[in-house]
């Protein structure tokens, strides 16, 4: 084994070479940080490179989601459980089968930044299918329940088209879609249901 030898000190860099790596090392983590984590995190975009790349977009779903959670929890109270989704979401049926059965179908439009909820009430360990498709603009979602000191989010969605499944519920109340639409046009959305449910709420 041979011991690496001493280097010399006019191969080692000086201090104002260290100096210059330390301010240029630190101008690229402030790049980085203006130009791709603000637009990419916080839909801020100083200098129009995270427009550019995409990234501002991304960012401001991010915030948005953000903020519609927030909401929904001031609203309804307590923390979604969405760890329960993996356990409820056990059920699917294609289209095709679906669309011989459907109990309802719901058409609505929501104008740019409009919303809307619609749920339908259900029996604890009761099953809901559902197809939805969106025209004209893409729907922001969050499939959702809660009842008393109880909730639960099944799935959400920002700037969707379409969708399909079903869920069983953990507990009874009313289970269902907030809509809303960030798209700069209107959008028309389909809904169709089939399930063990007694009635459909609506609330703009």
């Amino acid at each position: 084994m041979h011991n690496a030898p001493k280097p010399k000190p006019e191969d080692l860099p000086t201090r104002a070479q260290l100096r210059l790596s330390t301010l240029i090392a630190c101008i690229g983590a402030v790049a980085i940080g203006v130009m791709v984590y603000m637009p990419a995190e916080l839909g801020r975009d100083p200098t129009g490179v995270g427009t550019f790349l995409g990234l501002t977009e991304m960012g401001l779903i991010k915030q948005q989601l953000a903020e519609e959670a927030e909401a929904d929890a001031l609203l309804h109270g307590g923390d979604d459980q969405s760890s329960l989704m993996n356990d409820i979401l056990g059920l699917f049926v294609s289209q095709a089968q679906a669309q011989e059965a459907w109990q309802d179908e719901i058409t609505f439009t929501l104008a740019p930044g409009a919303s809307t909820e619609i749920k339908a009430t259900m029996e604890e360990g009761a099953t809901l299918f559902y197809a939805w498709s969106a025209e004209g603009g893409r729907i922001n979602f969050d499939l959702h329940a809660h009842a008393g000191d109880r909730n639960v989010t099944y799935e959400k969605g920002r700037g969707q088209t379409s969708g399909e499944g079903s869920f069983v519920t953990p507990f009874a109340g009313d289970h269902g879609w907030f809509w809303r639409n960030r798209d700069s046009a209107a959008a028309t959305v389909t809904l169709r249901l089939r399930g063990d449910y007694s009635a459909i709420v609506r609330a703009d």
